[in-house]
Parts: C-alpha cells; structure tokens; sequence
C-alpha cells in the first residue's frame, strides 16, 4: 500500500504538470493532490463514490474491485475495464461506449468517466482497470514508478493547446514578439510547450515576451478581456466555452502546429495531450482482447471525428461535456488514433523535448523500450 501511495503522489505530481490542457486543469490538480490518499487506500472517498465518475457498464460486465475480475476468464469472455478522463481525452471512446452499450463490440466492456486522474492511476495500479486514457507525460511517470507494469497503446489525442485573442495582431508566432501572454501551467506541460515554440521561432521567452500565468483557465480569460488587445493561451474545450462567453476572442495559433513547423530531421515529435495505455498483465493474458479493442476504439475516433454534430450528442450522453460545447471544439481537440512506430516516434520525441526542461514530468527519465506496444 505505501508503494502504491507513493506511485499515486508522484503521479498526481506529474498531472499538475499538465494544469491547462484537460478539461478543468489546475481544479483538477489540487483535486488531486488533496485526494491521492483516500484514493490509493481504496476508502471509497476520492476515487470510488465521487458524483463526477460515471460508470457505464456494457454486456455482463460488472463493477471491478479486485484484480481478480477477469481471474480464469476465457479470450472471448473477459470484461475489459477502461477508464478515461472528462474531456478531449475520453470523447473519441463515445461511440465505442455506445456500441458497447448496444452490444455490439467484439468485446465487453466497462466504461468509467473520472473527473480527475486520481481517479484513475489507482485503480490501474491496483488492477482495477486494464485499459486507461491519460495524459501523455502521465504514462510515462506511471510506467517509471511501476516498474514497467503499463505500455502505451496509441497516441489519442494531439495538442488542444492555442494561442487566442480579442484582436486581430497575431498571424505568426513571431508575432508574439513584444507581447503580453497570459496563460495557465507554470512549471507545467503547457509553460514548457510554449517555451519550445517560442524558441523555436527564435524568440526569447524570458527577455522577449511577457507571460503572466495564471492558476486557472478563468482568470486567463477574463485578463483576456480585460485588455485591449489582449492574447491568451488556452486549451479545448475551454476555448470554445470563452468564446461563447465573450464573441471578441479569436484563435490566432494552433500550438500543435507550430509545434509541428520547428521540427527538424525525418524523426519529428508531435505536441501531445493523451494516450491509452494497459496493464502489461491483462495484455499478455488477453492479447486477442487488447487488439480487437485497438481496432475498435481506432474505428470510434475515426466516426468522432467525421460525424461531429451526433458525436457531440454522444459526448453529452457520457456526461463528457454539454452537447453544444462539443459541436464547436471538437474540429480543435485534435482527436486521433496512432499506434506503433509512427506512436512510438511522436511520444517518444514529446517526452524527449520535456524532460530536456524538466525530467520529473515524464518520471525522472525517458522510459525505455517496453513502454511502446507494437503489434
């Protein structure tokens, strides 16, 4: 139980470093680090009882409480436990969930919504789920404070971060130059996505801007419009739920984008937000499973993605977020599906740029071979 511990603080660390690319951000975080214990102690406080998880239970499946769910379980017979953050992260599962629902999956499953990752490292250290979705650097710290017990699956969801504003002065990041930036995750993944573009493009980002971060997603909106001229950075789905609050904002950069443009050499990395990743265990008893899951879950991306408006429907159905945010943010939030070398090159390389500004958001040092999966 204290390794256990130990692991979810280190984890819940590593989610602090992602305040400002999920849903609800630095709330989450201090969520978080206030619940980690409860929930690695399995009280039913935190992680297990909270109103914001919602559990959608497919085919026979029932709630997991033990390692031993799926103990002796057949190929064709095993429930497989996902679990996914509210947010870009979880709505390319939506039509999956549904079909799931339905009945109509190679697989059985059960679907838990969480509002927060402490939610959800526990219960994937404690086998209580075998298949999670969660920030990129997560399942690296994850994987390092494991010993290995988890491997990526695929790449689910590229960048959501974006550079906005009430004007109409930035067309390039070299635009940036001289400007005011504000902006929420300092000492995070977002302050160190930033900093790689800006350099990127030649633009120093301590001597030639001025970024005045914020602890929530809220205060950088409303400095947004308190100012004239004002330029923020912010994720989806937030911004799209800014912009209808105030019509004056507008999206200047794509930050995965420019991120993409100040690569160099053939082995380029991409600005990432999440992944799915399983426990080695329930992969190597349940291989055929784990793959027509792959297939499944690729084929949910791919209808989310091209049919947005009932998508959007679903994400609201899941308690995801309302309907009508997810009509306009889902063209931004970059949902995806990529798996094997192509996975393992762009995670790869993300980690890489991260850990060069700090090694303790990928969980101390880059993981080694077997995190990738390649099948």
């Amino acid at each position: 139980m204290k390794r256990i511990l130990a692991i979810v603080l280190t984890v819940a660390m590593a989610a602090g470093m992602l305040a400002g690319c999920g849903g609800k951000g630095a709330e989450d975080t201090t969520a978080a680090k206030e619940n980690v214990t409860t929930a690695a102690a399995g009280t039913g406080t935190a992680a297990e009882d909270d109103s914001d998880e919602t559990t959608v239970a497919a085919g026979a499946a029932t709630t997991a409480t033990a390692e031993t769910e799926n103990a002796g379980a057949a190929e064709d017979d095993v429930t497989i436990r996902v679990g996914a953050l509210k947010g870009p992260t979880a709505m390319g599962m939506v039509k999956l969930m549904d079909d799931a629902e339905a009945g109509n999956t190679a697989n059985r499953y059960e679907f838990t919504i969480a509002a927060a990752i402490d939610e959800i490292t526990p219960k994937i250290v404690q086998g209580q789920f075998d298949i999670a979705a969660m920030p990129a650097n997560v399942s690296s710290v994850l994987y390092n404070n494991t010993d290995g017990a988890v491997s990526v699956l695929a790449i689910n969801t590229l960048g959501v971060i974006y550079i906005v504003e009430t004007g109409d002065s930035i067309q390039s990041v070299a635009d940036l130059k001289g400007k005011t930036i504000y902006a929420s995750g300092k000492g995070a993944t977002p302050e160190y996505a930033l900093n790689y573009v800006l350099k990127g493009n030649g633009i120093d980002p301590e001597k030639d801007v001025t970024i005045e971060y914020k602890s929530e997603h809220a205060e950088c909106a409303a400095a947004l419009a308190e100012a004239e001229n004002g330029i923020a950075m912010l994720p989806q789905p937030f911004v799209t739920t800014a912009q209808a609050k105030n019509d004056k904002i507008r999206i200047a950069l794509d930050m995965t984008e420019e991120w993409e443009k100040v690569q160099t050499g053939e082995d380029k990395s991409s600005l990432l937000t999440g992944v799915v990743v399983v426990r080695n265990e329930f992969l190597q008893a349940y291989p055929e499973a784990v793959a027509a899951f792959m297939d499944e879950y690729k084929a949910s991306t791919e209808y989310v993605n091209a049919n947005v408006e009932d998508a959007a429907a679903l994400i609201e159905k899941y308690d995801i977020i309302p309907a009508a945010v997810a009509k306009k943010a889902l063209p931004y939030c970059n949902i995806t599906f990529i798996e094997g070398e192509e996975m393992k090159t762009r995670l790869g390389g993300y980690l890489g740029t991260l850990a060069e500004q700090n090694a303790d958001a990928v969980g101390g040092k880059l993981p080694d071979e077997g995190f990738y999966y390649i099948r």
